[in-house]
């Protein structure tokens, strides 16, 4: 579907400086980014963390290419903190180790794996009666996972990015990036973050759809 797909850049329509506090105290500062020429018109955003701008110049001269997260986003676990998924945890990770290094957290408004967030709370009710995660979605009449990177790509070719070490436990991620002319020049996972309510939920992640997440840790 995405193979050897070309895409335009987008262009920054605004940066401007937020300082971040997560609840376990962390903080850092990211240098927040919108765009025009998004195809799918969203209101995605890029954050740019720790020293992004010398992690560019580097990457330009041949140097290692930055630290770059797709996260989409995600009500539940990245505001309300909940343990169904390990969205709010990734994020927290995420922005600590990208700002250690110097990258960018792309934050996609693509909510339930691209299903809404009404959608999404459907599916959680599908799921309490005992099917997984992607079923859920299947017997909502959605795809199983209905997440387009384009505007990702778009977004990160705007910034001067086309080369990437993506953060990223999804092999899909690094696909629709690769066909959509970013340059994966490693796909580092992020840690497991398990809780009794996210078991099933992280293995059959694991099972299903390839991810990076170590089993015995979600048995």
């Amino acid at each position: 579907m995405f193979e050897g797909r070309v895409v335009s850049k987008a262009t920054i329509r605004r940066q401007v400086t937020v300082p971040l506090r997560f609840p376990d105290g962390y903080a850092t500062t990211a240098r927040v980014m919108t765009f025009d020429g998004l195809d799918d018109g969203k209101e995605h955003l890029a954050l740019g963390l720790g020293d992004w701008q010398r992690a560019l110049t580097k990457s330009a001269a041949g140097g290692r290419a930055p630290l770059v997260r797709p996260h989409s986003e995600c009500l539940t676990g990245d505001v309300f903190g909940s343990q169904r998924c390990d969205c709010g945890p990734q994020l927290r990770e995420a922005v600590e180790r990208i700002a250690e290094q110097g990258g960018f957290l792309l934050y996609l408004r693509q909510e339930g794996r691209g299903i809404g967030l009404y959608a999404k709370l459907d599916a959680y009710a599908l799921q309490d009666d005992g099917l997984d995660t992607y079923q859920a979605n299947v017997a909502l009449g959605r795809g199983e996972d209905e997440r387009d990177y384009t505007a990702a790509a778009q977004m990160l070719l705007g910034i001067g990015v086309d080369r990437v070490r993506l953060l990223s436990n999804n092999p899909d991620k690094a696909g629709q990036l690769a066909d959509l002319g970013i340059d994966v020049t490693q796909r580092i996972p992020t840690g497991v973050h398990l809780s009794a309510a996210n078991v099933r939920y992280l293995s059959v992640k694991a099972s299903h759809t390839a991810h990076t997440i170590d089993l015995p840790l979600a048995e």
